[in-house]
Protein backbone atom coordinates (compact mmCIF):
# COMPACT_ATOMS: atom_id res chain seq x y z
CA UNK A 1 0.00 0.00 0.00
CA UNK A 2 1.28 3.13 -1.02
CA UNK A 3 3.29 5.98 2.00
CA UNK A 4 1.46 9.20 2.98
CA UNK A 5 1.89 12.12 0.54
CA UNK A 6 3.95 15.19 1.80
CA UNK A 7 3.63 18.74 0.85
CA UNK A 8 6.24 21.14 1.61
CA UNK A 9 5.10 24.78 1.38
CA UNK A 10 8.22 26.68 1.24
CA UNK A 11 10.30 23.51 -0.47
CA UNK A 12 13.32 26.20 -1.23
CA UNK A 13 14.50 26.60 2.08
CA UNK A 14 16.55 23.44 1.22
CA UNK A 15 18.64 22.71 4.04
CA UNK A 16 15.56 21.78 6.27
CA UNK A 17 13.55 20.05 3.84
CA UNK A 18 16.56 17.91 3.22
CA UNK A 19 16.91 16.80 7.02
CA UNK A 20 13.04 16.22 7.28
CA UNK A 21 12.49 14.40 4.42
CA UNK A 22 15.78 12.81 5.25
CA UNK A 23 14.19 11.80 8.44
CA UNK A 24 11.30 10.69 6.98
CA UNK A 25 12.71 8.33 4.73
CA UNK A 26 15.03 7.01 7.28
CA UNK A 27 12.15 4.96 8.89
CA UNK A 28 11.79 2.15 6.25
CA UNK A 29 8.19 1.86 7.20
CA UNK A 30 7.27 5.83 5.67
CA UNK A 31 9.70 5.66 2.42
CA UNK A 32 7.05 4.58 0.25
CA UNK A 33 6.09 8.09 0.23
CA UNK A 34 5.26 10.92 -2.01
CA UNK A 35 7.02 14.19 -1.78
CA UNK A 36 4.74 17.39 -3.39
CA UNK A 37 7.59 20.19 -3.39
CA UNK A 38 6.05 23.45 -3.42
CA UNK A 39 7.96 26.99 -3.99
CA UNK A 40 7.48 30.47 -5.97
CA UNK A 41 11.57 30.65 -6.23
CA UNK A 42 12.41 28.11 -9.53
CA UNK A 43 15.82 28.29 -8.99
CA UNK A 44 15.98 27.22 -5.30
CA UNK A 45 13.26 24.36 -6.06
CA UNK A 46 15.48 22.58 -8.51
CA UNK A 47 17.76 22.54 -6.12
CA UNK A 48 15.28 20.86 -3.54
CA UNK A 49 14.27 18.57 -6.16
CA UNK A 50 18.00 17.24 -6.83
CA UNK A 51 18.32 16.65 -3.13
CA UNK A 52 15.02 15.05 -2.45
CA UNK A 53 16.09 12.72 -5.39
CA UNK A 54 19.61 11.90 -4.07
CA UNK A 55 18.36 11.57 -0.54
CA UNK A 56 15.44 8.77 -2.08
CA UNK A 57 18.80 6.95 -3.65
CA UNK A 58 20.76 7.20 -0.37
CA UNK A 59 17.90 5.48 1.52
CA UNK A 60 16.99 2.63 -1.88
CA UNK A 61 13.56 4.18 -0.97
CA UNK A 62 10.45 3.70 -3.52
CA UNK A 63 9.62 7.29 -2.96
CA UNK A 64 8.39 9.66 -5.55
CA UNK A 65 9.04 13.24 -5.68
CA UNK A 66 7.47 15.51 -7.59
CA UNK A 67 7.71 19.94 -7.74
CA UNK A 68 4.94 22.26 -8.47
CA UNK A 69 5.01 26.14 -8.20
CA UNK A 70 1.37 26.04 -7.94
CA UNK A 71 0.10 25.46 -4.09
CA UNK A 72 -3.35 24.08 -4.77
CA UNK A 73 -1.86 21.92 -7.11
CA UNK A 74 0.77 20.90 -4.68
CA UNK A 75 -1.86 19.93 -1.61
CA UNK A 76 -3.60 17.14 -3.94
CA UNK A 77 -3.87 14.22 -2.17
CA UNK A 78 -1.82 15.28 0.80
CA UNK A 79 -2.17 13.53 3.99
CA UNK A 80 0.85 16.28 5.69
CA UNK A 81 1.17 19.88 4.52
CA UNK A 82 4.65 21.20 5.86
CA UNK A 83 5.46 24.72 5.87
CA UNK A 84 8.26 26.36 6.28
CA UNK A 85 8.30 29.54 4.23
CA UNK A 86 9.62 33.29 5.39
CA UNK A 87 7.60 36.19 4.17
CA UNK A 88 9.70 39.12 2.86
CA UNK A 89 12.72 36.85 3.31
CA UNK A 90 15.51 37.77 4.67
CA UNK A 91 15.68 40.87 2.14
CA UNK A 92 13.47 43.16 2.47
CA UNK A 93 11.51 41.73 5.12
CA UNK A 94 13.88 41.02 8.27
CA UNK A 95 16.29 44.10 7.43
CA UNK A 96 13.30 46.60 7.71
CA UNK A 97 12.69 44.90 10.87
CA UNK A 98 15.87 45.55 11.96
CA UNK A 99 17.12 48.74 10.49
CA UNK A 100 14.14 51.18 11.27
CA UNK A 101 13.76 50.09 14.69
CA UNK A 102 17.75 50.76 14.97
CA UNK A 103 17.01 54.55 14.07
CA UNK A 104 14.60 55.22 17.30
CA UNK A 105 17.71 53.52 19.27
CA UNK A 106 15.65 49.91 19.36
CA UNK A 107 18.03 47.19 19.19
CA UNK A 108 17.47 43.15 18.69
CA UNK A 109 18.99 39.89 18.36
CA UNK A 110 17.20 37.47 16.49
CA UNK A 111 13.68 39.27 15.92
CA UNK A 112 11.13 36.24 14.85
CA UNK A 113 8.75 35.79 17.86
CA UNK A 114 8.51 38.60 19.79
CA UNK A 115 9.61 41.95 20.19
CA UNK A 116 9.13 44.78 17.50
CA UNK A 117 10.52 42.45 14.85
CA UNK A 118 8.29 39.41 16.34
CA UNK A 119 5.33 41.69 15.66
CA UNK A 120 5.70 42.54 12.10
CA UNK A 121 6.91 38.87 10.90
CA UNK A 122 3.97 37.87 12.54
CA UNK A 123 1.29 40.49 10.22
CA UNK A 124 3.33 39.66 7.12
CA UNK A 125 3.17 35.95 7.95
CA UNK A 126 -0.45 35.45 9.02
CA UNK A 127 -2.16 36.24 5.82
CA UNK A 128 0.02 33.64 3.89
CA UNK A 129 -0.78 31.07 6.40
CA UNK A 130 -4.74 31.68 6.28
CA UNK A 131 -4.56 31.40 2.77
CA UNK A 132 -2.39 28.15 2.82
CA UNK A 133 -5.20 26.35 5.36
CA UNK A 134 -8.02 27.95 3.73
CA UNK A 135 -7.08 26.03 0.71
CA UNK A 136 -6.35 23.00 2.55
CA UNK A 137 -9.77 23.32 3.76
CA UNK A 138 -10.89 22.75 0.06
CA UNK A 139 -8.13 20.31 -1.43
CA UNK A 140 -7.14 18.05 1.45
CA UNK A 141 -9.40 18.75 5.00
CA UNK A 142 -8.07 15.87 6.65
CA UNK A 143 -4.13 16.57 6.36
CA UNK A 144 -2.60 17.62 9.20
CA UNK A 145 -0.89 20.79 9.18
CA UNK A 146 3.04 20.75 10.53
CA UNK A 147 4.09 24.52 10.95
CA UNK A 148 7.73 25.30 11.48
CA UNK A 149 7.17 29.01 10.49
CA UNK A 150 8.09 31.52 13.37
CA UNK A 151 6.46 33.34 14.99
CA UNK A 152 5.19 30.48 16.16
CA UNK A 153 2.78 30.71 18.96
CA UNK A 154 0.95 33.86 16.88
CA UNK A 155 0.67 31.85 13.68
CA UNK A 156 -0.75 28.18 15.61
CA UNK A 157 -3.18 31.23 17.35
CA UNK A 158 -4.07 32.68 14.31
CA UNK A 159 -4.88 29.49 12.55
CA UNK A 160 -6.48 27.75 15.73
CA UNK A 161 -8.70 30.56 15.62
CA UNK A 162 -9.62 30.87 11.85
CA UNK A 163 -9.75 27.21 10.44
CA UNK A 164 -11.01 23.41 11.75
CA UNK A 165 -7.56 21.84 9.67
CA UNK A 166 -5.62 20.26 12.47
CA UNK A 167 -2.62 22.05 13.00
CA UNK A 168 0.90 21.41 15.40
CA UNK A 169 4.05 23.97 15.65
CA UNK A 170 7.11 22.18 16.00
CA UNK A 171 9.98 24.10 16.87
CA UNK A 172 13.34 22.45 18.54
CA UNK A 173 14.25 24.32 21.57
CA UNK A 174 13.16 21.75 23.70
CA UNK A 175 15.08 18.89 22.85
CA UNK A 176 18.33 21.30 22.18
CA UNK A 177 18.50 22.80 24.96
CA UNK A 178 18.18 19.51 27.25
CA UNK A 179 20.91 18.26 24.91
CA UNK A 180 23.02 21.34 26.08
CA UNK A 181 22.08 20.83 29.89
CA UNK A 182 22.83 17.66 29.97
CA UNK A 183 26.43 19.10 28.50
CA UNK A 184 26.93 21.44 31.52
CA UNK A 185 26.27 18.85 33.79
CA UNK A 186 28.04 15.83 32.37
CA UNK A 187 24.90 13.18 32.17
CA UNK A 188 23.75 11.77 28.92
CA UNK A 189 20.89 13.50 27.48
CA UNK A 190 19.01 9.83 26.87
CA UNK A 191 19.18 8.98 30.80
CA UNK A 192 17.24 12.69 31.48
CA UNK A 193 13.30 13.04 32.12
CA UNK A 194 12.04 16.49 31.48
CA UNK A 195 8.52 17.84 31.49
CA UNK A 196 8.25 21.35 30.26
CA UNK A 197 5.06 23.14 29.97
CA UNK A 198 4.63 27.08 28.65
CA UNK A 199 4.58 28.86 25.13
CA UNK A 200 7.06 28.59 22.45
CA UNK A 201 10.45 29.98 23.32
CA UNK A 202 9.13 31.15 26.69
CA UNK A 203 8.82 27.19 28.39
CA UNK A 204 10.15 26.01 31.38
CA UNK A 205 11.82 22.51 32.47
CA UNK A 206 9.32 22.04 35.07
CA UNK A 207 10.77 18.83 35.85
CA UNK A 208 14.25 17.19 35.01
CA UNK A 209 15.50 13.74 36.68
CA UNK A 210 17.49 11.22 36.17
CA UNK A 211 16.18 7.78 37.79
CA UNK A 212 14.17 10.02 40.15
CA UNK A 213 17.23 11.92 41.08
CA UNK A 214 16.29 16.05 40.80
CA UNK A 215 18.54 17.62 38.12
CA UNK A 216 18.32 21.06 38.96
CA UNK A 217 21.35 21.13 41.92
CA UNK A 218 23.70 20.42 39.40
CA UNK A 219 22.33 22.73 37.42
CA UNK A 220 22.72 25.32 40.30
CA UNK A 221 26.22 24.06 40.73
CA UNK A 222 27.25 25.18 36.96
CA UNK A 223 25.77 28.65 38.05
CA UNK A 224 27.20 28.62 41.55
CA UNK A 225 31.08 27.68 40.10
CA UNK A 226 30.77 29.98 37.70
CA UNK A 227 30.80 27.33 34.86
CA UNK A 228 27.63 28.73 32.84
CA UNK A 229 28.61 29.13 29.15
CA UNK A 230 29.61 32.29 27.77
CA UNK A 231 26.93 31.85 25.09
CA UNK A 232 24.44 31.13 27.59
CA UNK A 233 24.32 33.83 30.44
CA UNK A 234 20.94 35.23 29.85
CA UNK A 235 19.49 31.88 30.76
CA UNK A 236 21.48 30.98 33.29
CA UNK A 237 20.90 34.45 34.95
CA UNK A 238 16.61 33.92 34.57
CA UNK A 239 17.22 30.36 36.32
CA UNK A 240 19.03 32.18 38.70
CA UNK A 241 16.50 34.77 39.51
CA UNK A 242 13.12 32.26 38.61
CA UNK A 243 14.39 28.73 39.81
CA UNK A 244 13.55 27.28 36.28
CA UNK A 245 15.50 26.55 33.08
CA UNK A 246 13.96 28.18 30.30
CA UNK A 247 14.00 26.83 26.80
CA UNK A 248 14.86 29.13 24.14
CA UNK A 249 18.42 30.16 23.79
CA UNK A 250 19.84 33.10 25.09
CA UNK A 251 20.35 35.34 22.09
CA UNK A 252 16.20 34.47 21.84
CA UNK A 253 15.54 35.22 25.07
CA UNK A 254 17.80 38.58 25.76
CA UNK A 255 14.60 40.24 23.46
CA UNK A 256 11.61 38.66 25.35
CA UNK A 257 11.64 40.80 28.45
CA UNK A 258 12.54 44.81 29.65
CA UNK A 259 15.80 43.43 31.69
CA UNK A 260 18.69 43.11 29.19
CA UNK A 261 18.98 45.33 26.03
CA UNK A 262 19.23 48.42 27.09
CA UNK A 263 20.24 51.53 24.96
CA UNK A 264 21.55 53.76 28.25
CA UNK A 265 23.58 50.13 29.82
CA UNK A 266 26.16 49.12 27.31
CA UNK A 267 27.88 47.07 30.62
CA UNK A 268 24.82 44.83 30.07
CA UNK A 269 25.54 43.98 26.32
CA UNK A 270 29.28 42.93 27.73
CA UNK A 271 28.12 41.00 30.98
CA UNK A 272 25.66 38.85 29.58
CA UNK A 273 27.42 38.68 26.45
CA UNK A 274 24.24 39.44 24.00
CA UNK A 275 24.58 39.02 20.51
CA UNK A 276 23.45 42.10 18.98
CA UNK A 277 21.97 41.73 15.10
CA UNK A 278 22.51 38.20 15.46
CA UNK A 279 20.31 37.12 12.50
CA UNK A 280 21.27 39.66 10.45
CA UNK A 281 24.85 38.40 10.73
CA UNK A 282 23.85 34.60 10.62
CA UNK A 283 21.60 35.32 7.54
CA UNK A 284 24.56 36.99 5.71
CA UNK A 285 27.02 33.85 6.74
CA UNK A 286 24.41 31.38 4.92
CA UNK A 287 23.67 33.84 1.89
CA UNK A 288 28.18 33.78 1.58
CA UNK A 289 27.86 29.97 1.59
CA UNK A 290 25.01 28.88 -0.21
CA UNK A 291 26.78 29.19 -3.39
CA UNK A 292 29.03 26.99 -2.68
CA UNK A 293 26.20 24.72 -0.71
CA UNK A 294 24.49 24.77 -3.74
CA UNK A 295 27.06 23.16 -6.43
CA UNK A 296 27.32 20.74 -3.87
CA UNK A 297 23.84 19.53 -3.60
CA UNK A 298 23.60 19.82 -7.49
CA UNK A 299 27.08 18.14 -8.10
CA UNK A 300 27.49 14.10 -8.36
CA UNK A 301 28.29 13.69 -4.93
CA UNK A 302 25.74 11.65 -2.91
CA UNK A 303 24.04 13.22 -0.19
CA UNK A 304 23.73 11.10 2.91
CA UNK A 305 21.90 11.48 6.05
CA UNK A 306 21.29 11.06 9.76
CA UNK A 307 18.31 11.75 12.02
CA UNK A 308 18.13 14.98 13.44
CA UNK A 309 15.94 15.10 16.40
CA UNK A 310 13.06 17.02 14.59
CA UNK A 311 9.47 16.25 15.35
CA UNK A 312 7.79 15.65 11.92
CA UNK A 313 9.10 12.46 10.96
CA UNK A 314 8.00 10.80 14.69
CA UNK A 315 4.52 12.70 14.29
CA UNK A 316 3.83 10.51 10.95
CA UNK A 317 5.57 7.70 12.17
CA UNK A 318 3.12 7.77 15.44
CA UNK A 319 0.31 8.36 12.84
CA UNK A 320 0.91 6.22 10.48
CA UNK A 321 1.97 2.81 12.45
CA UNK A 322 0.21 3.41 15.70
CA UNK A 323 3.83 3.02 17.41
CA UNK A 324 3.45 5.71 20.42
CA UNK A 325 5.53 8.92 19.95
CA UNK A 326 6.13 11.57 22.69
CA UNK A 327 7.20 15.33 21.29
CA UNK A 328 6.49 18.68 22.13
CA UNK A 329 3.99 20.47 20.25
CA UNK A 330 2.56 23.67 20.18
CA UNK A 331 -1.48 23.70 20.59
CA UNK A 332 -4.28 25.82 21.37
CA UNK A 333 -4.32 25.96 24.94
CA UNK A 334 -7.84 25.27 26.44
CA UNK A 335 -6.99 24.44 29.80
CA UNK A 336 -3.93 22.30 28.88
CA UNK A 337 -2.20 25.31 30.71
CA UNK A 338 -4.69 25.90 33.62
CA UNK A 339 -3.41 29.76 34.79
CA UNK A 340 -3.00 30.30 31.00
CA UNK A 341 -5.60 32.00 28.77
CA UNK A 342 -7.76 29.18 27.03
CA UNK A 343 -7.34 30.79 23.36
CA UNK A 344 -3.68 31.06 23.21
CA UNK A 345 -1.14 29.03 22.30
CA UNK A 346 0.97 26.83 24.59
CA UNK A 347 4.09 24.67 24.31
CA UNK A 348 3.23 21.08 25.99
CA UNK A 349 4.05 17.34 26.03
CA UNK A 350 2.21 15.56 23.24
CA UNK A 351 1.09 11.69 22.56
CA UNK A 352 0.97 10.89 18.96
CA UNK A 353 -0.41 7.61 18.16
CA UNK A 354 -2.96 6.30 15.37
CA UNK A 355 -5.60 9.07 16.86
CA UNK A 356 -3.40 11.74 15.83
CA UNK A 357 -1.89 14.32 18.61
CA UNK A 358 -3.00 13.89 21.37
CA UNK A 359 -1.55 16.90 23.96
CA UNK A 360 -1.10 16.07 27.68
CA UNK A 361 -2.38 18.42 30.11
CA UNK A 362 0.23 20.64 32.22
CA UNK A 363 -2.47 22.13 34.98
CA UNK A 364 -0.85 25.24 37.02
CA UNK A 365 2.39 26.47 36.48
CA UNK A 366 4.08 28.28 39.33
CA UNK A 367 2.63 31.80 39.52
CA UNK A 368 6.00 33.66 38.81
CA UNK A 369 6.69 31.56 35.50
CA UNK A 370 2.68 32.72 34.17
CA UNK A 371 3.04 36.02 34.81
CA UNK A 372 6.13 36.35 32.71
CA UNK A 373 4.83 33.98 29.83
CA UNK A 374 1.16 36.36 30.01
CA UNK A 375 4.04 39.87 29.38
CA UNK A 376 4.21 37.76 25.70
CA UNK A 377 0.77 36.39 25.28
CA UNK A 378 -0.64 40.33 25.71
CA UNK A 379 1.59 40.71 22.84
CA UNK A 380 1.02 37.78 20.80
CA UNK A 381 -3.28 38.49 21.33
CA UNK A 382 -2.97 41.85 20.02
CA UNK A 383 -0.80 40.96 17.18
CA UNK A 384 -3.45 37.98 16.07
CA UNK A 385 -6.30 40.34 16.49
CA UNK A 386 -4.56 42.62 14.15
CA UNK A 387 -4.11 40.33 11.56
CA UNK A 388 -7.71 39.15 11.80
CA UNK A 389 -9.32 41.98 11.57
CA UNK A 390 -7.06 44.25 9.75
CA UNK A 391 -6.82 47.08 12.59
CA UNK A 392 -4.02 49.32 12.71
CA UNK A 393 -4.91 50.44 16.42
CA UNK A 394 -3.95 46.85 17.47
CA UNK A 395 -0.70 46.62 15.88
CA UNK A 396 -0.24 49.79 18.11
CA UNK A 397 -1.07 48.34 21.04
CA UNK A 398 0.80 45.35 20.72
CA UNK A 399 4.19 47.41 20.26
CA UNK A 400 3.02 49.48 23.16
CA UNK A 401 2.57 46.29 25.48
CA UNK A 402 6.07 44.70 24.43
CA UNK A 403 8.45 44.31 27.34
CA UNK A 404 11.44 45.07 25.12
CA UNK A 405 9.96 47.82 22.96
CA UNK A 406 7.67 50.04 25.92
CA UNK A 407 11.37 49.62 28.17
CA UNK A 408 13.06 51.74 25.38
CA UNK A 409 10.72 54.10 23.32
CA UNK A 410 7.90 56.60 24.37
CA UNK A 411 4.16 56.66 23.04
CA UNK A 412 5.23 58.76 20.61
CA UNK A 413 8.00 56.81 19.66
CA UNK A 414 6.14 53.72 19.65
CA UNK A 415 3.53 55.13 17.13
CA UNK A 416 5.73 56.77 14.34
CA UNK A 417 7.95 53.50 14.55
CA UNK A 418 4.81 51.70 13.68
CA UNK A 419 3.75 54.30 11.01
CA UNK A 420 7.72 53.64 9.50
CA UNK A 421 7.21 49.72 9.43
CA UNK A 422 3.92 49.57 7.80
CA UNK A 423 5.23 51.96 5.28
CA UNK A 424 8.61 50.26 4.54
CA UNK A 425 6.94 46.67 4.12
CA UNK A 426 4.33 47.93 1.79
CA UNK A 427 2.87 45.30 -0.15
CA UNK A 428 4.21 42.83 2.26
CA UNK A 429 1.64 43.55 4.51
CA UNK A 430 -2.44 43.97 4.17
CA UNK A 431 -4.21 47.16 4.65
CA UNK A 432 -4.89 48.11 7.78
CA UNK A 433 -7.42 50.36 8.86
Amino acid sequence: MPGPTFTFVGAGSTVFAKNLMGDILSFPELNECTFNLFDINNERLKTSEIVARKLVEHFEAPAKVQTFTDRREALKGANYVICMFQIGGYKPGSVIDFEIPKKYGLRQTIADTLGIGGIFRGLRTIPELLNVVRDMEEICPDALFLNYVNPMAMNCWAIAESSPIKTVGLCHSVQHTSWELSQDIDVPVEEIDYIVGGINHYAFYLKFERDGEDLYPRIRQVLDEGRAPEWNRVRYELFKRTGYFVTESSEHFAEYGPWFIKRDRPDLIEDFNIPLDEYISRCEHQISKWDAMRHEYEGESPIEHKRTDEYASRIVLGMETGTPQRIYGNVQNGGLISNLPDECCVEVPCLVDRNGIQPTRIGELPVHLAALMQTNINVQRLTVEAALTGKREHIYHAVMLDPHTSAELDLDQIWHLVDDLIEAHGEYLPEYH
